[in-house]
C-alpha cells in the first residue's frame, strides 16, 4: 500500500502508520492500518473523502453509513469529524475486523459499529449514506440504498468511471434524487497505453 495522507480539516489528519508525519501544535493524527489486504489510497476513496467533507460541512449528520467499509477509512473520517452514530458494514470479515481495530486505535470504538454483512442486514435509516462498490454492484443495489437513506438524507456514492454513470444515474433520479456534486479524477499508469486512460467518478446525491 502507498502512504496514506489527508488532511481531514485544519486540526486532523489521517495517514498509514509509513507515513512519517508527526502532529503539529493542536493536531490530531488518526492512523489507519490496512491488514495487507485493501488500499484505502484508492482515487475513488480520495474522491468519496473529499465529498464527505463537503457533506459534514453544509450541514450536521447524527448517523452515517459506510456500506462496503474495506478498512474503515470513511468511517473513520465521519467519527473523527463529529458524526455519532456509524455504522460501517463489509461482507468480508477481514474488513470488519480492521475497521474495528482502526476505531479501538483511535480512540472512536464507541462511535463505530463495524460488522460483517450486507445492506439488508440494516433496519433504521441513516442521514448519510456512503457506498464506494464496482459498478455492477452499485447498479444492484440502486432500491436498497433508497430505502436506507432517511428523509431529507444523503448519497455519497462512487467506485465507478465517468462512461459507467448514465444508467446509473437514470435510476436514482427514477426514484427523485438530483446530482448535488459531481467530482472525478483522471487515471493513468506509465506502464499502460494512454488508450486505457480512463476517469473515476464520485457523486454526492440529495432527494
Amino acid at each position: 500500500m502507498a502512504a496514506l495522507f489527508y488532511r481531514l480539516s485544519p486540526r486532523l489528519v489521517l495517514c498509514s502508520p509509513e507515513y512519517p508525519y508527526n502532529a503539529g501544535p493542536g493536531e490530531q493524527i488518526l492512523r489507519l492500518t490496512s491488514g495487507g489486504a485493501f488500499n484505502p489510497t484508492h482515487p475513488c476513496t480520495r474522491l468519496c473523502l473529499d465529498l464527505l467533507k463537503e457533506a459534514l460541512t453544509a450541514r450536521p449528520v447524527r448517523s452515517f453509513l459506510d456500506l462496503g467499509c474495506g478498512t474503515g477509512i470513511l468511517s473513520l473520517a465521519a467519527a473523527a469529524l463529529g458524526v455519532t452514530r456509524v455504522a460501517a458494514v463489509d461482507l468480508n470479515r477481514d474488513a470488519a475486523d480492521i475497521t474495528k481495530e482502526n476505531a479501538r486505535a483511535n480512540g472512536l470504538a464507541a462511535q463505530i459499529l463495524a460488522v460483517q454483512g450486507s445492506s439488508e442486514c440494516l433496519q433504521k435509516p441513516f442521514d448519510l449514506v456512503a457506498a464506494n462498490l464496482h459498478i455492477d454492484v452499485q447498479l444492484e443495489k440502486v432500491a436498497e440504498l433508497n430505502r436506507l437513506a432517511a428523509p431529507g438524507s444523503r448519497l455519497l456514492l462512487s467506485g465507478f468511471r465517468d462512461n459507467q454513470e448514465e444508467p446509473l444515474l437514470t435510476q436514482y433520479q427514477q426514484r427523485g434524487w438530483r446530482l448535488a456534486r459531481r467530482r472525478v479524477k483522471e487515471f493513468s499508469h506509465p506502464e499502460m497505453p494512454p488508450e486505457m486512460s480512463f476517469t473515476w467518478a464520485a457523486w454526492l446525491l440529495e432527494k
